[in-house]
């Protein structure tokens, strides 16, 4: 399979480029990035979206800003697409999912490559019906560019599918704006930035004399790449025009 990846030169997009070469079944042919050059595995990465015309599978990696004009590109291309950029909310997974109706091509929305994170999700969705209150705590690097990470909005998101309702006997009132995180769907949110750090999410659950924490921790990049393959490898076949998550291809 003919495989371009966009967002090339970031750290997620150059690792999985990389990752992406180096695998038998899947042929590296094209990189796009539109503000660095460089190059990757011998392939010069390109500012010219049209550098990535005639691939079989597309993953995207770029910032959260033009992340949305790309994937309508890559669709004017027919390719399977794997997003893996972060900020995808309610309002953009409905505009995709009509934007890519019966294809040409499938696509296939990643909040989390990594298999512990995946994973984490799940337990969290499984542990919200039991406990009155659900918090999510997640931290990345400073150079990040979005708050919350898209693994926190889908953790939320899950959360409240399952337990929408949350009874605290006190909504206490901020003195300080933000100092209760952002509300997602019901569920709060805290972010947090700071250099030295990768990924981490912490999601909190409370109830009359109990706490339950389910923690799950990124400490290199690296964790991400059998998460990638699996996707770029799975989303051709994928039974739905657009899917979202790794939960169906690891059978959770």
């Amino acid at each position: 399979m003919k495989v371009g990846v966009a967002g090339a030169s970031g750290r997620m997009g150059s690792l999985a480029a990389a990752t992406i070469d180096a695998a038998d079944d899947l042929h590296l042919i094209a990189l796009y990035d539109p503000h660095t050059k460089g190059s990757i595995a011998g392939l010069t990465i390109s500012s010219d979206r049209g550098t990535l015309d005639g691939c079989d599978i597309i993953l995207e990696f770029s910032r959260p800003d033009v992340v949305m004009g790309n994937v309508a590109v890559w669709r004017s291309f027919g390719a399977n697409v794997v997003v893996g950029t972060s900020g995808f909310d309610t309002d953009r997974l409905a505009e995709l999912d009509t934007l890519w109706a019966n294809g040409p091509g499938n696509c296939l929305v990643v909040p989390n490559f990594s298999i512990g994170a995946v994973l984490m999700m799940k337990m969290a969705e499984m542990a919200a019906p039991h406990f009155s209150v659900a918090e999510v705590i997640e931290m990345h690097h400073d150079e990040k560019a979005d708050a919350p990470s898209g693994t926190a909005i889908a953790t939320a998101q899950r959360i409240a599918a399952v337990a929408p309702h949350q009874d605290r006997k006190v909504e206490s009132e901020e003195l300080y704006d933000g100092a209760l995180g952002a509300i997602i769907d019901n569920i709060t949110v805290h972010s947090i930035r700071l250099p030295g750090a990768v990924a981490h999410q912490t999601v909190m659950f409370g109830a009359e004399g109990e706490r339950l924490s389910i923690t799950h921790d990124t400490s290199d990049r690296s964790a991400f790449m059998p998460g990638v393959l699996l996707a770029m490898r799975s989303v051709p076949a994928q039974k739905e025009t657009f899917a979202v998550g790794l939960d169906t291809l690891l059978g959770i």
